[in-house]
């Protein structure tokens, strides 16, 4: 099997930056370009968007700013005759691309190889019936679901379900078009606009398990078998919840060790049955009141995740990806942080990574604020710190929404506050913090929101610790040096601690330096 023997290879880019696809993927097609180079083959990158790294001449051989459309990329694969493409650095415009070019003939009449994951891999991915199919083949569970090519279909599958049920969208991205429909009205418009934005008229209609966990995991296969979980992670939001508009934390915080084992093993699986070569991301869904899980869906191509991952962990997903599709082993491949340890090493975390998104609808009038199924959010931040509470301050602060910490809402109106935390807006840990605040018990917000108890714990943290500092006003502080240091430590800011204390934010600074209370800095080393 051995090295791809190319002279040129051509990448996808991801074109203009929209909502449900952002700067990840020019990371992504950036550190691709980088591999490639490395090797002494020749780059040809397609990629409209000039306000990207990535179309620097610096790092791509050759850029063409024209759309990622197959039209367009026919002429360039003309002009510059490549002998190899990769589409899994471009997001899912790259991905649809590459599979119209592939069924319009036009790499095989020009020779073009597809470097990495198999057209027909991706294919089995994208397509929501053969991707149950595969992954029920390989012994997977699946949510109860039956793939729909008209309005008709998805009504009868939906009666045979039972209502509510989730309604997802073959060859799209950040969950456009889909939705959950609790009665035949609302399946009606969600299916319809379903098969209008599917790039083959085909949806899926599952069974709705909205109340379960939702878990990921970033895996790592080179062609000849051998596999990695590189990061997994957890969304704080569960199923209700995108992903790309999830809070989502790395590692994850609230599965057992059995529970870690068996979803990373169902993963690494569900990478084999796709035969996956270079980096994907697999999403689970879990029970929390069972062992029960399913496979919901992957991405055989570096995704939003991705990018979090290989941020959190010092492991360059994009770069390794790149190197495996030009058929390295992963044995092979040096981790650069340590000089020593292969990529067939599992990056340690002795650290949390949380990622928050940004949603902007100040700027659009009547807009719905509740979060679901399909993406909202236009971008995304992400927090490091040795604790949730901290890294949970840190990346509120990092919006840039004004906002000091995590402090909770104005809302003091017990029912208010319960119809905000059943809808789930994009203020919702603002909202638990602001029901605790008034007496909620943890069950009862957990009931209302399927966060799990352990993330609402970690707020009331906080919050009792913003309630310890406000009772401790007036007092010298000198007397108070513990109870500062400990609120450094769930991550509040001096202009937060300033505030609960009536003092300046210098005066809170200057006193920390007086007693030794210092940041530290540590280095991601992927070891721990």
């Amino acid at each position: 099997m051995g090295r791809e023997t190319v002279k040129k290879v051509l990448i996808l880019g991801s074109g203009a930056i929209k909502i449900g696809e952002a700067g990840e993927f020019d990371y992504s097609g950036s550190q691709a370009l980088k591999a490639v180079r490395e090797e002494g083959i020749e780059t040809v990158l397609v990629n409209p968007n000039i306000a990207t790294i990535q179309t620097d001449p610096r790092l791509a051989g050759k850029v063409y700013l024209v759309p990622v459309l197959p039209e367009f990329v026919a002429e360039v694969i003309e002009r510059e005759r490549p002998d190899g493409i990769m589409l899994g650095f471009g997001g899912q415009t790259a991905l649809n691309c590459g599979v119209q070019l592939y069924d319009m003939g036009v790499l095989q009449r020009y020779g073009v190889k597809v470097l990495g994951t198999s057209v027909e891999s991706i294919k089995r991915c994208s397509d929501r019936l053969m991707f149950k199919e595969t992954i029920e083949a390989a012994g997977l569970p699946m949510p109860r679901s039956k793939a729909a090519y008209s309005i008709e279909e998805a009504l009868e599958v939906a009666r045979e379900i039972g209502y509510p049920v989730m309604v997802r969208v073959a060859y799209t991205l950040g969950g456009k078009a889909s939705g959950v429909a609790r009665n035949e009205k609302e399946l009606v418009e969600i299916a319809r606009r379903g098969i209008a934005h599917s790039l083959i008229g085909q949806v899926l209609v599952e069974e709705c398990i909205s109340t379960w966990k939702q878990i990921e995991y970033e895996v790592m296969r080179d062609k000849y078998g051998d596999s990695v979980t590189v990061c997994n992670m957890e969304n704080i939001l569960g199923m209700r919840v995108h992903t790309g508009d999830n809070i989502v934390v790395a590692p994850s915080q609230t599965i057992t060790n059995r529970e870690y084992h068996v979803l990373r093993m169902a993963s690494i699986k569900a990478a084999e049955a796709l035969q996956i070569i270079g980096e994907c991301n697999v999403q689970l869904a879990l029970d929390p009141k069972s062992e029960r899980f399913c496979i919901i869906e992957m991405n055989p191509r570096l995704s939003r995740s991705s990018a979090l991952a290989s941020k959190a962990t010092g492991y360059p997903l994009a770069y390794m990806a790149a190197k495996l599709a030009l058929g390295y082993r992963l044995h092979e491949l040096i981790n650069k942080v340590t000089g020593r340890t292969t990529a067939c090493f599992e990056p340690a975390l002795d650290y949390v990574v949380l990622k928050f998104p940004r949603w902007d609808f100040e700027k659009f009038e009547g807009v719905d604020r509740r979060l679901g199924t399909q993406m909202k959010s236009v971008g995304e931040v992400m927090a490091i710190g040795r604790c949730f509470e901290e890294v949970l301050q840190k990346a509120v602060r990092m919006l840039d929404k004004g906002k000091p910490g995590l402090v909770a809402s104005d809302i003091s109106d017990r029912e208010l506050l319960k119809k905000r935390l059943s809808e789930m807006t994009d203020e919702v840990l603002f909202d638990v913090a602001a029901a605790l605040k008034v007496g909620f018990t943890v069950q009862e917000i957990h009931e209302l929101t399927s966060i799990d108890p352990w993330f609402i714990e970690k707020i009331k943290n906080i919050v009792d610790m913003e309630e310890r500092l406000k009772a401790l006003r007036g007092r010298p502080l000198d007397e108070i040096a513990e109870v500062v240091k400990e609120a450094k430590r769930l991550g509040f800011s001096d202009k937060q601690i300033a505030m609960c204390l009536g003092l300046t934010e210098d005066e809170v600074r200057a006193f920390r330096y007086k007693r030794g209370i210092v940041p530290v800095v540590k280095q991601i080393d992927t070891l721990a």
